[in-house]
């Protein structure tokens, strides 16, 4: 992102004293890890990581209970728990943290810290989708009750690439012996280090303060956390949020699509609603060759690729009327041509008619979950093609939100390798 002027604040970023799994205490790190908790596919992949260890981190992220009240109660006492039999412990003392993603393909390094917090108006934090108020509420009420942040936010900023300040301390601590490494299931390699030299926090703290960042991952929870700051009344830890922040320049990363599970409304009855308001096709799989056609089409215009029946259908090329009676026109052209608001103003709310609620609509980010599911329901599964970086950059700039769930940053850092405590200094 653009750098703040000479007298303006950027990003602050201060050390904590982070919560981490005792290695002695539990099967492996890999396996009492997670990923995000609205990555995690229900109920399978819930059901797998709580089976892959007893004390895997979902079961804080993703309490399961009759009620929401009593979901957060039990997260709230399973971590009060692991802390006293030494599963979880603190760190000895605040640092910052650099943590590194690898594979074959990816090198993802950044900086996992406690920024201060800031409204979108200020221009320092800069979102770019808009958040649904109940997931807000429950997130809201879950931290508040556990008095924790499990998650780390993944930021992006953008340097000038060259190695000095924040990359040039996490090149050097990057060579030294880390304090964590392990391997997920997913195949990425994991470190974890500390960054404790005063000098070293000076020089990324100077550099930090003239940037500005693009939520990339995490927009419910920054509300949640700009929420609970409002609860306040005194300067204190909720005036800081978990996060990773990444220099794109250095570490681009991949943008992917998420997708829409439409659980009341079968493939048939959605393609026959947009006949003769959009172009519709029958593709081949399999799914990899469907998506291709998907790509090729969304290179020309609005597409998306249906599923849910055994077979996949692209639907491309609206027409112009219905677009000029849904789309708001009070928007940049660059937001009233993305496929998320052709999806949610035009199919979704003018001729699915579906409403944007949990009950009716599903956000997945894996496909192949969601082609599995949507025909396990009999439902239908929108598949979508990913907004490149520079449309959403641009848009954040600008002010502008996009409609909830239109991108997939990566990749996410696992949950479950740092924590911090609210209660702990």
């Amino acid at each position: 992102m653009n750098t703040s002027g000479p007298d303006e604040q950027g990003l602050r970023l201060i050390p904590f004293r982070g919560l981490r799994y005792v290695p002695e205490r539990v099967g492996s790190l890999a396996a009492v890890t997670s990923p995000p908790y609205d990555v995690v596919v229900r109920p399978d992949g819930l059901h797998h990581l709580e089976s892959a260890d007893p004390h895997n981190i979902v079961r804080l992220i993703l309490p399961q209970a009759d009620t929401a009240e009593d979901r957060h109660r039990q997260a709230a006492r399973t971590l009060d728990q692991w802390l006293a039999e030494g599963v979880i412990a603190p760190d000895p003392a605040p640092t910052l943290y650099v943590y590194e993603q690898r594979n074959d393909e990816i090198l993802q390094r950044g900086l996992i810290g406690a920024l201060a917090l800031s409204p979108a108006a200020d221009g320092i934090v800069l979102p770019h989708e808009d958040v649904m108020d109940d997931i807000v509420a429950d997130r809201a009420e879950l931290m508040r009750t556990m008095q924790a942040h499990l998650e780390p936010l993944l930021l992006t900023y953008r340097s000038d690439g060259a190695e000095e300040g924040a990359a040039a301390v996490i090149v050097r601590t990057a060579e030294r012996p880390p304090l964590l490494s392990t391997t997920t299931e997913d195949g990425f390699h994991h470190r974890l280090w500390a960054v404790t030299d005063p000098a070293e926090r000076i020089a990324i703290e100077t550099d930090l303060a003239r940037h500005q960042a693009l939520i990339a991952d995490g927009h419910h929870r920054w509300a949640t956390y700009l929420r609970l700051q409002r609860e306040q009344t005194a300067p204190g830890p909720w005036d800081f949020g978990l996060v990773l922040l990444v220099d794109t320049t250095r570490h681009p990363l991949q943008v992917r699509a998420i997708h829409r599970l439409l659980r009341g409304l079968p493939v048939a009855r959605a393609l026959d609603a947009v006949s003769g308001l959009f172009r519709v096709r029958t593709v081949e799989g399999p799914l990899p060759r469907a998506l291709d056609a998907l790509a090729g089409a969304a290179a020309e215009g609005n597409a998306f690729l249906l599923a849910g029946d055994g077979g996949f259908h692209l639907v491309d090329r609206p027409d112009p009327a219905l677009l000029a009676r849904t789309i708001r026109t009070d928007r940049p052209e660059a937001w009233r041509t993305l496929d998320a608001t052709v999806l949610h103003s035009a199919l979704l709310d003018d001729v699915w008619r579906i409403p944007d609620a949990p009950e009716h609509i599903g956000y997945i980010h894996d496909t192949e979950a969601a082609v599995e599911q949507a025909e396990r329901l009999g439902a239908t599964a929108v598949l979508m093609h990913p907004v490149r970086e520079e449309v959403v950059r641009d848009l954040a700039r600008q002010g502008v939100t996009m409609p909830r769930k239109s991108t997939s940053f990566g990749p996410k850092p696992a949950t479950g390798l740092v924590m911090r405590s609210l209660t702990i200094d």
